[in-house]
């Protein structure tokens, strides 16, 4: 199948990438940053999202919208607004047959920074939207709300001794998930998944619905 995939330079989504690819899949990445991922089935365009033309890209079965920041007052920009106008444009393709977003635990509990939280809530809002015009094609269009990942993101409370007790402490699992992790459910929701649309599903270690806590030094 052919994947498009946003944001696919560094974190989840080249982990998503390179699944898909060990998977046999053809996957085209848009990404600010060059390309990082290095395959014969893998193209790669540079552009940012908010602003640059989109490249024309034919015939995607599946699109995952998963390039974004944090801790940034352009948050709705490049998590919202840009999510917005990559999924207008490519939800058009007639062989379409799923779309994800990555979405975050912080927009169920509204614990993170202001704008973040405010951009990943709009996500999943945009998302339930996109599943109802899409349902009569047979598209399935859910969202991913994870919790925390082992990501170079992340770095500033997994290396800080204090932060990462505080959260584990308040992680009833005791741990983040792995990138490998990420992708399995992220192959699951777009491949395997084709009954569920217009649903926001929260993987966290159960941090979530147990404590809502949110650990950041200051």
């Amino acid at each position: 199948m052919k994947i498009l995939i946003t944001g696919t330079s560094s974190g989840i989504g080249r982990a998503a990438a390179e699944r898909f690819l060990e998977k046999g899949h053809e996957v085209y990445g848009i990404d600010i940053q060059e390309a990082s991922v290095s395959h014969i089935n893998y193209h790669h365009y540079q552009a940012d999202l908010r602003y640059d033309k989109l490249p024309k890209i034919e015939d995607i079965e599946i699109l995952i919208c998963n390039a974004g920041l944090q801790n940034s007052e352009d948050d709705i920009d490049n998590n919202l607004k840009a999510t917005i106008r990559v999924a207008e444009k490519y939800s058009c393709s007639a062989k379409l047959r799923s779309v994800l977003f990555n979405a975050s635990a912080s927009a169920r509990n509204g614990y993170e920074f202001p704008y973040y939280v405010a951009s990943k809530a709009g996500v999943v809002g945009y998302m339930k939207n996109l599943a109802c015009r899409l349902a009569p094609r047979g598209v399935t269009v859910n969202s991913l709300s994870l919790g925390g990942v082992l990501t170079s993101s992340n770095q500033t409370v997994i290396d800080d001794a204090s932060s990462w007790k505080a959260i584990m402490d308040v992680t009833p699992l005791k741990k983040w998930m792995s990138l490998e992790e990420v992708s399995d459910w992220v192959y699951f929701l777009t491949v395997t998944n084709r009954s569920m649309s217009g649903q926001d599903i929260l993987v966290d270690n159960g941090e979530n619905d147990l404590n809502n806590t949110f650990v950041w030094p200051q």
